[in-house]
């Protein structure tokens, strides 16, 4: 894991930092709301219909503002692009904390989801084409491992906050903490560059760099690639989203009982993304893919179903985050490698964030049929299937490992 990071150059090691911050801050903003729910039902007087509808808006919108980020990196810069991203989630995330009706928050969230999805796409593209191709997989892998910790920094303020403060002020207070990352874009416009092709490529109108991944040539891998996202962001969605509400209402564990389930699963998310990446870039992505969306649903039926202790479920905690975290560590790398510069920030934030848009109604889903058949089956059956799809997707993708990009020689100087 260290020799890639030993062999970097001064600006691959700069843009890894920038990319990290921005994705674990990213991470801390979203998994908020996660934590909240319980206080936002009694807040608001909502249904877990309306929650998880909170949370599916976020994801719809991501889906969005992923490709129109994503061509925004294409059309006028990566860097540009991740400056404005960056601002935008973390001022509404920040908004949220004065939301005063049910409407209010839903709209806020929206905006919230444009950000959040238009700051992946512009940060692993920027990411992907600074970093040397034998290391790409480890990079994006540890990339993304950023989540676990803007997650688990969001589990350590919940707790703190929920224990110390009223519930109907802790989630405000909660919400306000997600202007952080506005702080980072003073890091990202004195320690980065654009890349060349990035630049080279304003030239092309923007409607024509949003539609150019439907061109024949890449066609074939932007519908498999959204194939691929709506099973990776479905079965994450399904269960991370009402994970904390699983703990704490079916299992009866406290806030802070839970937080320590839900530390162990973001330890082994960390974990799983810095293994995806090195096994990524030793045995190819499809492999490493197939493996682990495998070992998802597995993990998964057996964490949701089985007449488990409190303590079984604290050990099964592990290899559940693990699983997890290997599917989405691999995407950054995996799409960015389909596609040519010209749409690549394009490409990869439509295969990425297109599965937002069906993925979006898998929280709402978990909320709805939890009415009918309960909250753990209801979380069980849709992340199974999610993850199935990524098995089915990865079947029909070409293998990328190695690829060497246009610019690389260029960007590395």
């Amino acid at each position: 894991m260290s020799n890639w990071y030993s062999e970097s150059s001064p600006l691959e090691r700069r843009t890894f930092w920038a990319s990290f911050g921005g994705w674990a801050l990213d991470a801390l903003d979203v998994q908020m709301f996660g934590l909240a729910i319980p206080a936002l039902i009694a807040a608001f007087g909502i249904s877990k219909a309306d929650a998880g509808l909170l949370g599916s808006i976020t994801l719809f919108f991501g889906a969005f503002g992923g490709w129109i980020g994503g061509a925004l990196g294409d059309r006028f810069g990566r860097v540009k692009a991740l400056q404005i991203t960056v601002a935008t989630f973390a001022l509404a995330t920040f908004a949220c904390a004065f939301a005063m009706t049910f409407t209010q928050l839903l709209i806020l969230k929206a905006i919230q989801g444009l950000g959040f999805g238009a700051e992946w796409a512009c940060g692993a593209v920027l990411m992907a084409e600074i970093i040397r191709p034998e290391h790409r997989g480890k990079a994006l892998g540890s990339v993304q491992s950023a989540w676990a910790v803007g997650w688990g920094a969001a589990v350590l303020l919940s707790a703190l906050v929920f224990t110390y403060a009223p519930a109907d002020i802790a989630w405000r207070l909660l919400f306000a903490l997600g202007l952080l990352p506005a702080l980072l874009i003073i890091f990202i416009r004195r320690g980065l560059k654009e890349p060349p092709r990035a630049v080279a490529a304003g030239k092309t109108p923007f409607f024509a760099t949003l539609s150019g991944i439907f061109h024949r040539d890449v066609l074939r891998s932007t519908l498999i690639g959204g194939l691929f996202g709506i099973g990776a962001h479905g079965g994450y969605a399904a269960l991370t989203t009402f994970l904390p509400t699983f703990l704490r209402e079916v299992r009866q564990l406290s806030v802070l009982g839970s937080s320590g389930y839900l530390a162990v699963i973001i330890v082994a998310f960390f974990c799983g993304c810095v293994a995806s990446g090195i096994i990524s870039d030793r045995i190819g992505r499809r492999a490493n893919v197939a493996f682990f969306a495998s070992a998802c649903i597995v993990t998964v039926l057996i964490y949701i179903f089985a007449p488990l202790t409190n303590g079984e479920m604290l050990v099964l905690g592990f290899p559940l985050g693990f699983f997890s975290a290997g599917i989405p560590a691999s995407m950054a790398a995996l799409f960015s490698e389909l596609y040519p510069a010209g749409v690549r920030g394009t490409g990869v934030g439509f295969c990425y964030n297109f599965g937002r848009i069906v993925s979006a109604a898998f929280p709402f889903l978990v909320g709805y049929l939890s009415d009918h058949i309960g909250l753990g089956p209801a979380i069980g059956i849709d992340a199974a299937f999610a993850y199935s799809l990524v098995l089915i997707a990865v079947v029909l993708l070409p293998e990328t490992r190695g690829k060497v990009f246009e610019q690389a020689a260029a960007t590395r100087a």
